[in-house]
């Protein structure tokens, strides 16, 4: 079944951003072989959510250059909090879909190390962007949004690491979202190749309130044998933008892919994290909490598949709702045949807040090798009395021991998050959206 939609942007148009990019041959014939694939392709079908009448592919403007930061001091104080001005050495900041500000360190220059913006990496390294870009972890003709973004990608980061590089400091990404006639359509790409090593910690940020924008957001974790990558987000979108936002990662042999995600945007939100262990011995760890509120309806699917064998599986998903606010939460551990000895364990626990809130937790394992291990746990409910009496009765009030309840409930994530301004926004964001 197809699903016919007509996009406010044709062929004519796609080929005219690519031209004015400069882009490669290979990306600009995926686009408008995309495009068209977009507009039979019919949309995901997340369980127990239907998203058909919601927003996707209708925007204003595809592209439209934004105003850069002369230096990091013209930034909303927002975003500045979320940097270390004077330390940090490697970070990117995005404009909508303006590279606004890009600083990499001679020291990672020196080692091989490519950080830039997508765009700029597809037009100076596009044999190596096109070795990796929507191959493995995400295909073009996955449903209408997969397609859709890789026809209308216009912003995100390429990250590159070679073999044998190991960073210390983490890599930081800024996505500001300020003017909602633009539409998001975000690639971040990260490749660690064999025994390399790094970190990358990404925040979407609204920074005014918008209205009936989009965001389509695709992120692609490329993990070398024997390489870790960590990978950290927080998404803080406004309530006037629905999102799709897809977080996959591939593990070769003896590789470790961790997720620290923050989902804390205000509108209706999709989202997909899943991790391919491929290789012997790899190593998958997802763990996000979700905060939602009003009348925002949110679909979350982690899925952890075991290809290698002896490879390990975490999910942890924590989520508070309150309001009128629904979630599904879908954990699925899944062991191919011949994935022996693999471990897949899951946690999915939602907090509600008030009598309309509602959340459902799926914990799901599909297993297809008997030498194996598995196990999930999963709730769904209110506030623990038991924790509140305990608390109140040592002088808290109800309110602050409902407050230090959710924040302790909430914090596997929040403390897993490596740079200390991301890990604060989080925490005032939760503040702010469960008071």
């Amino acid at each position: 079944m197809t699903t016919q939609t007509k996009l406010p942007v044709d062929q004519q148009a796609v080929q005219a951003f690519s031209e004015k990019n400069g882009e490669p041959g290979w990306l600009s014939s995926l686009r408008l072989d995309a495009l068209a694939k977009a507009e039979e392709l019919s949309l995901p079908k997340p369980d127990k959510t239907k998203i058909d009448k919601w927003n996707f592919t209708q925007f204003a403007k595809h592209a439209e250059a934004s105003e850069v930061y002369a230096s990091l001091e013209d930034l909303p104080a927002s975003v500045k909090s979320l940097i270390d001005v004077e330390k940090q050495e490697n970070l990117y900041i995005q404009r909508n879909n303006t590279p606004a500000h890009l600083k990499i360190s001679e020291d990672l220059k020196s080692k091989g190390v490519i950080f830039t913006d997508i765009l700029t990496a597809a037009k100076e390294h596009p044999e190596l962007v096109e070795k990796y870009f929507m191959k493995d972890a995400v295909h073009v003709n996955e449903h209408k949004l997969t397609a859709l973004h890789a026809a209308l990608v216009n912003g995100g980061a390429f990250l590159y690491v070679p073999k044998n590089v190991e960073l210390s400091e983490p890599i930081q990404a800024v996505y500001i979202h300020d003017n909602a006639d633009v539409a998001l359509f975000n690639h971040v790409l990260v490749v660690a190749e064999a025994n390399s090593a790094v970190t990358y910690v990404e925040s979407y940020l609204a920074t005014e309130e918008v209205q009936n924008s989009i965001a389509n957001i695709v992120s692609e974790v490329i993990a070398g044998d024997n390489a870790r990558v960590v990978y950290g987000a927080v998404d803080n979108l406004a309530s006037g933008t629905t999102t799709y936002v897809n977080r996959r990662g591939i593990a070769g042999r003896d590789a470790k892919i961790e997720w620290a995600l923050g989902m804390m945007n205000d509108g209706d939100t999709i989202s997909e994290n899943i991790t391919h262990l491929i290789g012997d011995n790899s190593f998958g760890d997802t763990k996000m909490v979700v905060v939602g509120r009003g009348n925002q309806k949110q679909n979350f699917t982690t899925n952890i598949r075991h290809w290698g064998k002896n490879s390990e599986g975490y999910i942890l998903k924590h989520g508070v709702m309150k309001d009128a606010a629904s979630s599904i939460f879908n954990g699925i551990g899944k062991i191919e045949h011949g994935a022996t000895k693999a471990n897949a364990e899951q946690e999915s626990r939602v907090l509600m807040l008030s009598e309309k809130a509602r959340g459902d937790a799926n914990p799901i394992l599909l297993i297809d090798e008997d030498d194996v291990t598995a196990g999930h746990a999963a709730s769904v409910g209110r506030v623990d009395p038991m924790q509140l009496y305990y608390l109140m009765s040592r002088g808290i009030s109800q309110t602050e021991a409902e407050r230090l309840i959710i924040h302790g409930f909430l914090a596997p994530v929040v403390t897993n998050l490596p740079i200390e301004g991301v890990k604060r926004q989080l925490t005032e964001v939760i503040e702010r959206k469960v008071n």
